[in-house]
């Protein structure tokens, strides 16, 4: 019985077990990953302020165990140094991020994302952007790290519209020097500005949820796989065996177990469909 064939089935189970394992160790990592996200957001979420000088001692500290960090600082909003950027969506509607400098005492300006505000009705430009409040402000931000350029895209040329948070690039078209480590997601600002804020962000959570239940799905597949060489396996050994006696008399007891179920519709409805 164990012949060439067999063995191809053999191989292809194990091939199709290791596969299937693949993909749901894949799905484990994800789901460590979504924990490890999950444990820092609420270790640094609601974390009390920390000062920017003590969180990024310089322009370019940042590590990623800091983000979602709460810093505060004080300075004045640049807003003639301020930054849209593109592609940004909310509930499925397209809009921008509305970035504007905080130049602080030392000269040096971090970079605020304020918040959402839409595209407008008839342009694809916002049809109005919020002022950040006048003077000195004290701020407290979110931090995040710096966003990866988009590979194939560039920002549009005598505008002051960006892709993406890439702060390198931020550098070049603000007059100031800026903190190139991280930026931070705006969490409240004093004095409140005079109009309605662009639309700040919900707090985050990472899905677990569903990574574990691939995960478990992967290995199940793995599991049906040899069960289902199993079962051929055992159809095999039943037809090259159907003229043995021990063979038939175990052949005839399945069939008196199976006749002794109690029928379902659908043996009710196969047997009418016969006796026509």
């Amino acid at each position: 019985m164990i012949g060439r064939r067999w063995l191809g089935y053999v191989a292809i189970a194990i091939g199709f077990a290791i596969l299937c394992a693949f993909f749901g160790l894949w799905q484990w990592d994800r789901r460590n990953e979504a924990v490890r996200e999950n444990d820092q957001i609420a270790a640094n979420y609601d974390h009390s302020p920390v000062p920017l000088d003590t969180a990024l001692p310089g322009p370019r500290s940042f590590d990623a165990s800091q983000t979602w960090l709460r810093v505060t600082m004080t300075g004045h909003y640049d807003v003639d140094d301020q930054l849209l950027v593109r592609n940004r969506v909310h509930n499925g509607q397209p809009g921008f991020e509305v970035l504007t400098p905080l130049v602080t005492s030392s000269g040096r300006a971090f970079v605020v994302d304020r918040g959402w505000v839409p595209t407008g009705n008839a342009q694809d430009y916002p049809d109005h952007v919020p002022a950040p409040p006048k003077g000195q402000v004290t701020v407290i931000v979110r931090l995040q790290g710096d966003e990866p350029h988009i590979p194939g895209r560039s920002d549009p040329e005598h505008t002051d519209e960006i892709q993406s948070v890439t702060l390198s690039d931020v550098a070049g078209k603000v007059d100031t020097p800026i903190w190139s480590g991280a930026y931070g997601q705006l969490a409240s600002e004093s004095p409140a500005p005079t109009e309605a804020a662009p639309l700040g962000w919900d707090r985050p959570s990472a899905d677990t949820g569903l990574h574990l239940s691939y995960f478990i799905q992967w290995f199940m597949f793995a599991a049906g796989g040899f069960g289902f060489l199993a079962y051929l396996m055992v159809q095999e050994y039943r037809n090259l065996n159907q003229d043995d006696p021990e063979e038939r008399e175990r052949a005839l007891e399945r069939q008196r177990r199976r006749d002794a179920r109690p029928k379902t519709d659908a043996d009710i409805e196969d047997e009418l469909l016969e006796r026509r």
